[in-house]
């Protein structure tokens, strides 16, 4: 399964690259130096607010994943790339997709963004279609917990997640060039992958380039592709059990490239710059070729695999003016994307999804009225939409949406009260005039920061948001091969409001840091995918519908100093979260993910790193009707890593395990997790430079 584009291009600009910095090795004697010294919390900015605070100044609840602890837990999908910090799981439908869950919410309720503008791929349409981000690139991912509709929209109803590159640049550069390369292996799936960075400009002109290939073939599974239960059911139907698939996953290679070019200038008060990408992945989808991998007899022998092939291309601008008196900036940025991708059986097409979109978003910020700060900002978008083929699955679609947002931020003393509104307009339309709906969502927002002492922070937020149902959720009516599923929509859908409560709390001593949250949303009129008990053409018929739910859950995190000594740093984190989703009518909602509690012991010396991990699933048996069980398993990794220097660049070697038990570990809130396992044991080499 390979792609058109040419590692050797690649190579050859890292080879390029690497000599260029030669020219300038007299200018600095240590180039990686920032990178000894990664930057602490406080010092952590959430660009995704246009106030742009730190995490220790924001009462919302928001994770910042950046520096050592970003490059440790880097990933081929987004969603497994966060999935070790607290209320945040990983979807999972094979290797190629991973879309975050937060705090068992996901899809169309978590917005993914790039730079602070929508991906505007498919990811929210199903579950096995991939978000066009490509963690390895990102400076820093940031996660926003709760409803974050103040600052996206309604599709933030459940949270966000940003990741932030430097394709535009923001900051003058302080050399002429500079950038980093990278090149590792697996051997589970036998990944090799390379990537490319360089940052550079003089005065106010800035530019940006990165470009990254990557190719897996099949991965290795801890035994059998069938869980126990459906290789018991598919035994009782007749099949022969020599012949289930074991040891190998079919249909699940990936080969991946991204790349992206940008330029800003950066004047004193006047700045504007853009950017141009391509993202290009073709992904195998498990579960699809029946669960046979020796002779692929029986009756499913016409059962052909199903492949994914995506491409988007996307054109970002951005521009804006500072200090104009009363307002300290103005500034506005806008996004237009092509994306598409077709899903092929065998080697025909069946589905071939198109989502022509834009966004612009004008933001001014105030300068201080009365103590008070803040901005205000208003966003128009169109998204044109359309899902054809042999399996028509949605007929064309366009959504335009308006919003108009007001956020205020004061300090009272020791207390910091954070207010928002937002007013969003939303018209969903079946195109040829078959249908239109149109929507209102309104959301509003309050959080208190109080700094009890310099140790102990205690946080509150309340909030009201609502989101418009999507034209998927709508419309949709037909065959989704890759899902294996009959989807309908429901034309006649409301308005979804979350009313949510959180209490949260940090702590910061010497050698001790520990956060928490408890957290309760009740959903009115929550939109979900029902099982029906019915089959169209062999496929389970699944039904978008509405009902009122309550989500209610917890969260701890804590960071201790074990010991400090010639013999090196050591450090233990421990992590654990739960959530439940309720139907208010009764029962439970489907692929909600089971409690978690998790531990790394870190170490450090000089130039050496090492740590160990493990997480624990625990068995989730609170299931929807049309689930199964999911067991519980426990995942062991471990990874080491060397730095060194030279005249011109900074060096770093490393070795990662995952899965070092060779667990047979399946998540529930994987629509596959009947048919496709996790990875079994792998381990990861690469080699870093800098410069």
């Amino acid at each position: 399964m390979k792609r058109t584009t040419p590692r050797s291009a690649l190579a050859l600009a890292i080879l390029v690259a690497l000599a260029a910095p030669q020219i300038h090795a007299e200018e600095r004697q240590h180039p990686h130096t920032a990178r000894d010294e990664p930057p602490t919390l406080d010092e952590l900015e959430v660009t995704s607010s246009p106030l742009a605070n730190s995490v220790e100044q924001i009462a919302r609840p928001v994770d910042v994943l950046a520096g050592e602890a970003l490059d440790a837990q880097r990933a081929a999908t987004l969603g497994e790339t966060l999935d070790r910090l607290p209320g945040v799981q990983n979807t999972d439908f094979g290797p190629g997709v991973g879309r975050p869950v937060i705090r068992g919410l996901d899809g169309a309720r978590v917005q993914v963004l790039a730079n602070g503008l929508p991906t505007f791929d498919a990811s929210t349409v199903s579950a096995d279609h991939a978000i066009t981000i490509e963690p390895f690139l990102a400076d820093s991912i940031e996660v926003l917990k709760g409803p974050a509709n103040l600052f996206f929209g309604s599709g933030a109803i459940g949270g966000a997640v940003n990741a932030v590159d430097n394709r535009i640049p923001r900051q003058r550069a302080e050399r002429f060039i500079s950038g980093r390369a990278e090149m590792r292996a697996g051997s589970a799936n036998n990944e090799a992958a390379t990537l490319l960075r360089l940052d550079g400009g003089s005065g106010a002109f800035a530019w940006h380039f990165d470009g990254l290939v990557r190719d897996t073939s099949d991965m290795d599974i801890p035994g059998f592709a069938y869980s126990d239960a459906k290789r018991a059911e598919e035994i009782a139907e007749g099949e022969d059990p020599s012949e289930f698939e074991r040891d190998t996953l079919k249909d699940s290679a990936t080969n991946t490239t991204a790349m992206s070019g940008g330029a800003a200038w950066l004047g004193e008060r006047v700045f504007f710059g853009a950017a141009l990408s391509d993202f290009a992945t073709r992904y195998g989808v498990p579960g699809h070729a029946h669960g046979h991998g020796h002779g692929h007899g029986g009756g499913h022998a016409e059962e052909k695999g199903v492949t994914i092939d995506l491409d988007q291309q996307r054109t970002e601008v951005r521009g804006g003016i500072n200090d104009l008196g009363f307002v300290q900036q103005i500034s506005l940025s806008g996004v237009r994307n092509d994306y598409q991708h077709v899903e092929i059986e065998g080697n025909e097409v069946k589905t071939r999804f198109l989502n022509d979109a834009e966004q612009f978003r004008l933001e001014a910020v105030q300068a201080p009225i009365a103590g008070w700060e803040g901005a205000i900002g208003v966003q128009y978008g169109l998204r044109d939409f359309v899902a054809d083929g042999e399996n028509t699955y949605l007929s064309p679609t366009e959504t335009r949406s308006r919003g108009l947002f007001l956020l205020q931020e004061r300090a009272f003393g020791d207390f910091r009260l954070e207010l928002g509104a937002r007013r969003d307009d939303v018209d969903v339309e079946l195109l040829g005039g078959l249908a239109t709906r149109d929507f209102s969502a309104d959301s509003v927002s309050a959080g208190l920061l109080w700094n009890t002492s310099e140790a102990l922070q205690l946080t509150l937020n309340l909030d009201r948001a609502e989101r418009a149902p999507t034209a998927e959720e709508l419309y949709a009516e037909g065959a989704h091969i890759a899902m294996q599923s009959y989807v309908v929509g429901d034309p006649l859908l409301e308005t979804e409001r979350a009313d949510r409560a959180e209490l949260g709390a940090r702590f910061k001593a010497e050698r001790f840091e520990l956060g928490a949250a408890v957290y309760r949303t009740e959903f009115s009129d929550f939109i979900y995918l029902a099982e029906t008990g019915f089959e169209i053409d062999d496929l389970p018929v699944r039904l978008w519908t509405q009902a009122d739910a309550t989500f209610t859950g917890w969260e701890v995190e804590g960071t201790v100093t074990l010991a400090e000594t010639a013999n090196g740093l050591w450090t233990l984190r421990g992590f654990a979260d739960g959530v439940r989703g309720e139907r208010d009518n009764g029962g439970d909602l489907p692929r909600i993910a089971p409690t978690r509690v998790g531990l790394d012991l870190g170490w450090s010396l000089e130039a050496w790193r090492a740590g160990v991990g493990l997480v624990r699933h625990q068995e989730q048996d609170r299931v929807a009707i049309g689930e199964t069980p999911t067991d519980a398993f426990t995942l062991l990794d471990a990874q080491v890593s060397y730095h060194w220097d030279t005249r011109t660049f900074g060096w770093e070697a490393y070795l990662k395990g995952s899965n070092l038990t060779d667990e047979d570990a399946r998540l529930h809130t994987s629509f596959l997790k009947e048919k496709a396992p996790l990875m079994g044991r792998n381990l990861t080499a690469g080699l870093r430079v800098f410069f």
